[in-house]
C-alpha cells in the first residue's frame, strides 16, 4: 500500500505549513492582545482578516470543499491531512482559510440542497468570507442526542413559515457577522414517519422574534474565536416559504448529510491538536530539570510521549481509511468508520493533551500555553455532532447483524 499523498496534495501541505510557520503562530498572541482592545470581544480582530486576506491570495481558501464549482475540489483524502494542519492552531486555521465550523457545513448543505436563489444570496458570501452563518438544531428542553426529539415548530402560514422555539450551544452565532441560521424544526410534528418529521429554513438574523439571549460558556471559556456558542429564541418568526431548503419533510436526511463530512473534518483536526500537544510535551520535557535530572530523563514522561506517537499514528490511518472510503462509496459506506473516528479521536486527544497538561504543571492550565483551550475544545466534541454514547450504540448495533 501506499502511503504517499499524491503531488497535489503535498504542494498544498508544504504550502500551508509555511503559511502557519509564516502567518498563523506569529498571530495567535496578537490576535488575543487585539481582542482585549476590541469593543466588544465578539468581534473579529484585524489580524484575523489579515490572515484571511493571505490565505486567499494564497490558494488556501474553502479547502475543504469537494465540489470544485464552489471549492478547491479536493477529495475527502486529499483535505485530509491539510485539516490535520490547520487543527494545530484552532483558533486561528480553520477561520483563516474560510474552512470552520458551522460555516462548512453550512455551506455543504446550501451547495447540495439550496436552490439557486439560496445559493446566490447566502453561499456567494459565504463562500468569500463575507458573512458568518449558524445551524440551529439543539435545544436545551431535549435530549437533542436523538433529533427526533426536537420541538421547535415550523408552522405554514400562507407564503411564510412561522418558527417558534428555542435552541443553544449554537455555535458562531455570537459573532455580528453572522448572518443567517439554518434551523431545524418539525412541519409535521404528528407525522407518522418520525424521520420526516423535521425541515430546515433559513432563518436571517435580523428576521423579527430571532433573539440572541446568551453565550454558553464552554468549561468557562466563551470561544470568541469560533463566534461563541449562544442560546437563541425564535419567537413566532417569519420568513418566506422560499426559505426552505429542499423539501418538507427532508430535515432529518439534510441533517445526516451534513454531520458526517462535519464528524470527519473535526478528527481531522484533533490529530492536529494531539501533534501540537506531543511538539509542547516534547519542548517542556527537555527544557525542565526536576529532582536533579531533565523531565525528558523521566521514565513515565517516556511512556507518555512514547503512547502518544503511537496513538497519533493509529488515528490518523483510521481517519485516513474513513476519507477513502467517502470518496470511494459514499458516506453511507463509510458510515461505521464514520462512527469509529467520532468514538475513537476525541477520546484519545483528549488524553494526550492531558499528559501535555500534567508535564506543564500550573502552566498547561494557564492562558500562557493553548492546552487548556485544546483541552476544552477536544473534550466538548465527545458531545458535538453526537455523543459517543450514540454512536457506540449504533456501531454496536451494525456488528450485532452480522450475527442474527
Amino acid at each position: 500500500m501506499d502511503f504517499a499523498y499524491d503531488a497535489h496534495t503535498e504542494e498544498l501541505r508544504a504550502r500551508l505549513l509555511a503559511f502557519m510557520d509564516e502567518h498563523v503562530y506569529p498571530a495567535e498572541q496578537v490576535a488575543h492582545e487585539q481582542r482585549a482592545r476590541l469593543a466588544s470581544p465578539w468581534d473579529t480582530p484585524q489580524v484575523v482578516e489579515d490572515l484571511k486576506a493571505e490565505a486567499r491570495r494564497q490558494g488556501l481558501w474553502n479547502l475543504f470543499l469537494p465540489d470544485a464549482e464552489h471549492g478547491a475540489g479536493l477529495t475527502n483524502l486529499q483535505y485530509a491531512p491539510l485539516a490535520e494542519i490547520t487543527g494545530r492552531s484552532p483558533q486561528l486555521a480553520p477561520t483563516a482559510t474560510n474552512c470552520a465550523a458551522p460555516d462548512t457545513g453550512n455551506m455543504e448543505v446550501l451547495a447540495q440542497f439550496a436552490d439557486e436563489a439560496q445559493r446566490k444570496q447566502w453561499l456567494e458570501p459565504l463562500l468569500a468570507g463575507e458573512i458568518r452563518s449558524a445551524f440551529a438544531m439543539t435545544e436545551p428542553e431535549v435530549a437533542s442526542s436523538d433529533a427526533t426529539n426536537i420541538t421547535t415548530h415550523i408552522e405554514r402560514d400562507g407564503d411564510e413559515y412561522v418558527v417558534t422555539g428555542r435552541k443553544w450551544y449554537i455555535s458562531g452565532a455570537m459573532n455580528p457577522d453572522c448572518k443567517v441560521f439554518i434551523v431545524m424544526g418539525k412541519t409535521d410534528p404528528h407525522g407518522e414517519d418520525i424521520r420526516r418529521q423535521q425541515s430546515m429554513v433559513l432563518v436571517p438574523r435580523d428576521t423579527p422574534g430571532v433573539t440572541v439571549d446568551r453565550a454558553m460558556q464552554v468549561f468557562g471559556y466563551e470561544d470568541h474565536y469560533h463566534g461563541g456558542h449562544a442560546e437563541v429564541t425564535f419567537d413566532h418568526a417569519r420568513v418566506p416559504v422560499s426559505n426552505l431548503i429542499g423539501e418538507e419533510g427532508g430535515g432529518f436526511a439534510i441533517a445526516q448529510a451534513r454531520l458526517g463530512p462535519g464528524r470527519i473534518h473535526h478528527c481531522m483536526r484533533l490529530i492536529g491538536m494531539a501533534e501540537r500537544a506531543i511538539e509542547l510535551m516534547c519542548r517542556r520535557a527537555v527544557s525542565r530539570n526536576a529532582f536533579g535530572k531533565a523531565l525528558a530523563q523521566q521514565g513515565v514522561v517516556h511512556n507518555w510521549i512514547a503512547d502518544a506517537r503511537v496513538t497519533v499514528e493509529q488515528l490518523r490511518l483510521l481517519v485516513l481509511k474513513t476519507a477513502w472510503l467517502m470518496d470511494t462509496v459514499g458516506n453511507r459506506g463509510a458510515h461505521t468508520e464514520i462512527q469509529a473516528i467520532k468514538i475513537a479521536t476525541p477520546r484519545a486527544v483528549v488524553d494526550i493533551i492531558d499528559r501535555a497538561i500534567q508535564l506543564h504543571g500550573a502552566g498547561g492550565v494557564s492562558q500562557d500555553f493553548p492546552l487548556a483551550e485544546l483541552y476544552a475544545g477536544a473534550r466538548t466534541l465527545m458531545i458535538a455532532d453526537g455523543p459517543d454514547e450514540v454512536h457506540q450504540r449504533s456501531l454496536a448495533r451494525r456488528e450485532l447483524k452480522k450475527y442474527l
